[in-house]
């Protein structure tokens, strides 16, 4: 595998739960382009986080998803960084993330995000027909509080509730299914869409599919990095495309580093694609074109 495919993989949101799961959230990788992790831990976390909520010194970078059928935008992702250092590089999600929530404020920046992103469909991409998901933690998803929140923000901004995905993925999902399943369908009645995320991660990925509403079922990058050579990801992958087909669902495809797997991906009927292949993150005025 190639370092710009393994990349792919990062460049994905990080979830709260283990730390496979808070490396990923809203990340790309910690490559040459963020401070490394080495030197970082010893710093006061807190109150550097603190800093960049007060001061908003965080900033979102957006990676498309493309139809595999007609070649076009579905909609982006929201990926997030922390820009505190004027004179260095951004600092990559798997290096502050664990420590927000460590601290209890992943469910500000969560919040955050979701007010940053609503903004700009509702300001800068208010008369292009632009959708931004939203990935969001398991203690954001378990917080009465939240969708209220997200309510207020398209509220406030004038925004067709149509334009906003909200990502779960299975370990936010489990911590609390009773109340995962109030939030989606909550979402749902708000009028936005919800996407399943790294679906068929956990042992518990079917049960989801019947309790949680939900419109676009992403499928975990593990069984999409090595796609082409590996037969049983491939009876994997066609498995889950079957499950969703019957279901009326649509289905996106993470970490998709090659065409070789874009052309697998077609073949299988997948809806959707994303990852390096068809677009990496980039900032907002690039990733919209904004003059």
């Amino acid at each position: 595998m190639r370092t710009g495919e393994r990349r792919v993989a990062d460049a994905r949101s990080v979830k709260a739960g283990s730390t496979e799961d808070r490396r990923r959230r809203y990340s790309t990788p910690c490559d040459s382009s963020f401070s490394s992790a080495a030197g970082l831990h010893h710093r006061p976390w807190l109150g550097r986080l603190r800093r960049a909520l007060r001061e908003d010194l965080f900033v979102l970078h957006y990676q498309p998803i493309v139809s595999l059928r007609e070649g076009t935008v579905s909609h982006y992702e929201a990926l997030i960084r922390l820009a505190d250092d004027p004179d260095g590089p951004l600092v990559a999600p798997c290096d502050f993330l664990p420590a927000a929530e460590r601290y209890g404020l992943i469910q500000e920046i969560d919040r955050m995000v979701i007010g940053k992103v609503v903004a700009l469909i509702g300001e800068e991409l208010a008369d292009r027909d632009a959708r931004v998901a939203v990935n969001l933690s398991a203690l954001s998803i378990t917080d009465r509080g939240m969708l209220a929140h997200i309510e207020q923000e398209l509220t406030r901004h004038r925004v067709d509730p149509e334009r906003l995905v909200v990502e779960v993925t299975e370990t936010a999902a489990i911590s609390d299914m009773s109340r995962a399943q109030t939030f989606c369908e909550g979402v749902h009645t708000l009028g936005s869409s919800v996407a399943l995320d790294d679906f068929g991660a956990g042992f518990g990925s079917f049960q989801y599919l019947k309790h949680l509403p939900f419109r676009y079922l992403k499928i975990d990058g593990d069984f999409i990095r090595t796609l082409p050579s590996s037969h049983k990801d491939q009876l994997v992958v066609q498995a889950l495309v079957g499950v969703a087909r019957g279901m009326g669902k649509q289905t996106i495809a993470e970490y998709v580093g090659d065409e070789p797997t874009m052309r697998l991906l077609r073949d299988y009927g997948v809806d959707y694609a994303q990852g390096f292949e068809v677009g990496r993150p980039c900032a907002q005025v690039e990733a919209f074109a904004i003059a």
